[in-house]
């Protein structure tokens, strides 16, 4: 993206935006009055690269299983693993088991305000502390997921998509648009996400139904063409079999041999591979020469 500087007319975006959002927001349990900063850290970590469809179910069994970071801490791993289900990128649920005891050890089981303290906790990062500050603690900082950066790249930099990685023009642009007041950009920080999830969509987007098109200069240029982040494949690949591995597992209550291991991939060598960066990664626990299961 290049440099651009911000609207004079930011209060205008603002308010337009933010009382779109007042209409249109989606009803989702970690918006909720009674959803905690924990129960907003749990929606961040699993909506990462995973739709709100996929989310819903998994977020709704952990916070009624482990409404608190203690009651997460004192269980094995392995049954954060477990209860992650299919939600793919596993790793996360080790990562939040992690936060959770980090939390109950550094912090007296309560997730931390501010940005420094969400930063040094296990698996949380620029985008997940800025989040969790914002949504959970009504804090002034640049919220900038896929959604928002796309939103700011049509509307203000006139582009179709934004930057593969994130730049640091992003980030000044997105710090200049912040509204004055922490209450108010916070709910700002929402409603971008919020438009760019329903209405400036990476695939077929919805302008004439976005409050913004008015404003928009990706639409006064007449919407031209941009360069489209390529997908990550998935059929066939090592993570596709890590998935296979980690599933039956995580349908076993004891540990699973290594033969019925090979049952649901064909291919050895890949299948080897996969199952040694599974235990590797901590995911996977060897027990005895031949038979594996999730840590306990």
């Amino acid at each position: 993206m290049a440099t651009v500087t911000a609207p004079t007319d930011a209060d205008d975006l603002h308010d337009i935006c933010l009382r779109w959002y007042d209409r249109h927001a989606r009803d989702l349990p970690w918006r909720s009055e009674e959803a905690t900063p924990w129960h907003i850290m749990v929606s961040e970590f699993m909506l990462q690269q995973t739709p709100v469809s996929r989310v819903l179910p998994v977020y709704q069994a952990w916070v009624q299983r482990w409404p608190t970071p203690a009651d997460l801490a004192c269980e094995p791993v392995g049954e954060a693993i477990r209860a992650w289900g299919r939600l793919g990128y596993p790793r996360r649920a080790m990562r939040l088991h992690e936060c959770a005891c980090a939390i109950v050890e550094r912090h007296d089981g309560r997730v931390p305000e501010t940005r420094d303290a969400l930063r040094a906790l296990p698996g949380v990062g620029e985008y997940t502390s800025a989040a969790v500050a914002a949504f959970a603690y009504g804090q002034r900082h640049a919220v900038l997921d896929t959604n928002v950066r796309r939103v700011f790249a049509r509307v203000i930099s006139g582009e179709e998509y934004p930057a593969r990685t994130l730049t640091a023009a992003e980030r000044t642009l997105a710090e200049h648009l912040l509204p004055r007041t922490p209450e108010t950009a916070a709910r700002w920080a929402v409603a971008v996400m919020e438009l760019g999830a329903l209405r400036c969509t990476a695939v077929s987007p919805v302008c004439t139904a976005c409050p913004l098109r008015t404003r928009c200069e990706w639409r006064r240029r007449d919407y031209p063409r941009g360069t489209k982040p390529r997908g990550q494949s998935y059929a066939g690949t090592d993570r596709q079999c890590r998935g296979r591995l980690l599933g039956m597992l995580r349908d076993a209550d004891e540990p699973v041999d290594a033969g019925a291991l090979r049952t649901v991939w064909d291919d050895h060598v890949q299948r080897e591979r996969a199952l040694d960066s599974l235990v590797a990664d901590g995911l996977v626990e060897p027990v005895g020469d031949d038979h594996f299961r999730l840590p306990g």
